[in-house]
């Protein structure tokens, strides 16, 4: 059995493991505050719906937008780890800044803040982790930072659990003490060795949109078409409180569905290096399609506990597919731009999703939320298949 986990970790690099290691911590800085921030901008800080609905579109957006031009920075620079380095620091300093805030916009302006220095960090790690191996093990290799990253989900919702319930720390104190994963993720990325590369860096920053390959923008429509309706998972939060869970009961949930992504993450990557990314990402539109039927058709408590841990398979796989697919169509020397302006498409969808749930939750129905994100999973999945190519050609499709 030893020797089978071996093999299947063969053709991974160490910088594969460290990046792995830091996204681990970085996201158990981030999601020990996640599952909290809803309860603590609608209990503490007075938040309604709506606000919840456009303060955490507006951060991931952030987040996202921020990777087009952070990977368009790192490609003209042909220097991935210095601008993952300032983001990694960025996103560990901003913690602690929410937990002061005694009114909403001051914790907006420190989540954007986080959100912009994860941004920073991520097409620059994601074009360091796809140049630290070959071509055959990219998938896997995502897959890995994808574990890293859900486990860290995992893990961050339970040590808030443990300090709120078990240590009886005050919720504001969970803020303060996210900053010490945050700088040992920013310490991993530290030890990380940057590969030497040929391209001389370029005069100028270039977004290198024209440069693009057809088959990328056709995925990145079918990525859109699919986002308009991929909501903030406050709202799944959000109406697992809403349906009789109680705070407790929701965080231990929401860490169960980040475990699934967890351990998700790295068999999808390897399957998509097997069997086609364009399969394995449809395969997680069809479980966020039943995921979100179900949270629409149901308010038995652990019917939604059941469903929203079976979400965490769309996670994980979307996670590490996605990108991974994207870094298919470019060429070596756009690739930070490609998974950055992939990542940018992601965020902006997600913004324009999460301001129409927060619209519809407060407006229409809890429900109503679900619906919509259901219908625009269909849509995304239909032009998964009409519009893009199972198998790019690395920048030269058509």
């Amino acid at each position: 059995m030893a020797g089978t986990f071996q093999r299947g970790l063969s053709g991974l690099s160490r910088n594969t493991f460290l990046l792995a290691a830091s996204s681990l911590f970085a996201d158990i800085s981030t999601e020990m505050l996640y599952p909290v921030l809803p309860v603590f901008l609608t209990q503490t800080l007075k938040a309604s719906g709506t606000i919840v609905g456009l303060l955490d579109g507006f951060a991931q957006a952030t987040q996202n937008i921020v990777q087009g031009f952070s990977g368009a920075l790192s490609d003209k620079l042909q220097k991935r780890k210095p601008v993952a380095i300032a983001g990694y620091l960025l996103a560990a300093i901003a913690k602690p800044l929410m937990g002061l805030a005694t009114i909403w916009p001051a914790l907006f302006g420190a989540r954007l803040l986080d959100r912009f220095g994860a941004g920073a960090r991520s097409a620059p790690r994601d074009a360091l982790i796809a140049s630290s191996v070959a071509e055959e093990n990219r998938g896997r290799a995502f897959g890995l930072e994808g574990m890293g990253d859900n486990a860290g989900a995992f893990l961050g919702p339970l040590l808030a659990a443990f300090l709120l319930y078990a240590a009886r720390v005050d919720i504001r104190s969970i803020f303060y003490l996210a900053v010490i994963p945050g700088l040992l993720a920013f310490v991993m990325v530290l030890l990380v060795s940057e590969p030497r590369v040929n391209v001389a860096a370029k005069s100028k920053i270039d977004t290198s949109l024209r440069r693009f390959p057809r088959g990328y923008w056709k995925y990145l429509l079918a990525i859109a078409l699919f986002g308009l309706g991929n909501t903030s998972n406050s709202f799944l939060i959000l109406r697992t409180q809403d349906i009789g869970a109680s705070l407790e009961q929701t965080i231990l949930i929401y860490a169960g569905f980040n475990l699934v992504a967890a351990l998700i993450s790295y068999p999808a990557g390897s399957f998509s290096d097997r069997w086609g990314r364009r399969n394995v990402l449809l395969m997680s539109f069809g479980i966020f399609l039943i995921a979100y039927l179900g949270f629409a058709l149901t308010e038995h408590v652990l019917l939604i506990a059941a469903l929203f841990i079976f979400y965490g398979l769309y996670q994980g796989i979307f996670r590490a597919v996605g990108k991974a697919f994207a870094a298919d169509f470019v060429p070596h020397e756009l690739r930070a731009s490609g998974v950055g302006w992939y990542s940018t498409t992601v965020g902006l969808l997600q913004l324009v999703a999460s301001v129409v749930a927060g619209l519809l939750w407060d407006r229409v129905g809890h429900v109503a939320v679900f619906f919509y994100g259901a219908l625009f999973a269909t849509a995304g999945g239909i032009g998964l298949l009409m519009l893009v190519p199972a198998h790019p050609a690395n920048g030269r499709s058509a």
